[in-house]
């Protein structure tokens, strides 16, 4: 009586398989890994080595120990740089957070014409912040600009060379730049959210006003975390914008933390306090998006199945 052969065990063949598929996985990722290493780790190691010698961007490096490091940090100059810099990233974030949001909802809501809407709002992005610095400072200019083209009085004021109405300007410029960009982000995630939970608050005699502070908003969490997480570590790299339109002025009114760093670097010559102040500014980066993760509580991938 012949017998027949046991079947192959079902968890070597998927062990196998899983194997094989996460070595591809590794594979693939592989090329971003090593563009990773090779344009973000290797140039953080070589910044940070920088901040512990003396350079002038031309000649020997020399170890210089944390002369560079006392030097900054004792330098009132870098409690103002971070102070500017923090300024401009809270006003930035509340300008550009609550018009973001309105014109998310409002653009997920319209079925018409939604994609030639989206194509126009992502044309400021595509703006170089250079040539947006130029334009804006020649409209704004006292005696050449708008307001003195048009006769306006209010436009005619020396928006650039006052504190805060160059600081102001500033946020303005970026919050104009960057709001149709989260207005995206705003406009994707609203689509996202199921439509019953909408149909069974308007069964619920829910209008509009409740619907977006019961429905809409909390399940936006995680994505208005996301957002803020690009507009806070996206501020903390603004240099072109500010050394254009006010090269930091009036005064030291604008000096942000980036623009201190390229002053100190490529105008003194002192490659490494500016050094030091490139990981000052990484680990400020670092520091507020962990910050802000904390904050979103869960993980992102929940976000959208959020009372569903």
């Amino acid at each position: 009586m012949t017998s027949l052969a046991p079947p192959a065990p079902r968890g070597r063949t998927t062990t196998s398989a899983q194997g094989g598929r996460s070595g591809s996985v590794a594979w693939l990722a592989a090329p971003a890994f090593l563009m990773f290493l090779a344009f973000a780790v290797v140039p953080l190691i070589g910044v940070l080595v920088l901040s512990f010698t003396q350079w002038d961007g031309i000649g020997d490096i020399h170890a210089a120990g944390f002369d560079s490091w006392r030097s900054v940090l004792s330098d009132p100059g870098l409690v103002h740089a971070l102070w500017v810099t923090f300024l401009i990233m809270a006003l930035s974030w509340a300008f550009q957070t609550p018009l973001s949001l309105l014109i998310g909802v409002y653009l997920a809501a319209q079925s018409r014409y939604r994609e030639i809407l989206a194509v126009i709002y992502f044309v400021p992005l595509l703006l170089s912040s250079a040539a947006l610095a130029i334009t804006y400072k020649a409209l704004l200019d006292p005696n050449f600009g708008l307001g003195a083209g048009l006769g306006i009085p209010l436009l005619q004021q020396d928006w650039l060379g006052r504190d805060n109405l160059a600081l102001g300007v500033l946020v303005f410029v970026v919050s104009w730049q960057f709001i149709p960009f989260h207005s995206l982000i705003y406009q994707s995630a609203v689509r996202q959210i199921p439509k019953t939970m909408f149909e069974a608050s308007e069964i619920d005699g829910a209008g509009r006003l409740r619907q977006f502070f019961s429905i809409t908003l909390p399940q936006l969490k995680y994505t208005v975390i996301t957002s803020s997480t690009l507009m806070v570590v996206g501020s903390l790299t603004f240099f072109d914008l500010i050394f254009v339109l006010t090269g930091g002025g009036p005064g030291d009114a604008t000096r942000a933390l980036a623009l201190d760093m390229y002053k100190r670097g490529f105008q003194a010559s002192l490659m490494g306090p500016a050094s030091a102040i490139a990981v000052i500014l990484v680990l400020v980066g670092l520091g507020l998006a962990l910050l802000l993760r904390r904050i979103g509580g869960r993980d992102a991938t929940e976000s959208q199945m959020e009372g569903v």
